[in-house]
């Protein structure tokens, strides 16, 4: 498991994939949490909003990732 550190507060999903060069482009992003394929915090969740904040896991084709401050 990777840890990735944002500034803010809080860092959007669909962005969350594109920083951390998960997938090549926004577009893409959308499909992938529109499609059920990005679990946040062990769940399975559909917003392409959603806020994900410190302390947060996220998980995707195998990969994880916690959010740090």
């Amino acid at each position: 498991m990777e840890t990735y550190k944002i500034t803010g507060g809080y860092i959007p999903l669909i962005q969350l994939l594109k920083a951390l060069n998960w997938v090549e482009h926004g577009g893409e992003a959308q499909a992938v949490v529109v499609a059920g394929l990005v679990k946040h915090n062990g769940q399975v969740d559909y917003r392409k909003r959603l806020k994900v904040r410190p302390g947060d896991v996220v998980e995707f084709q195998g990969k994880s990732v916690t959010l740090t401050e």
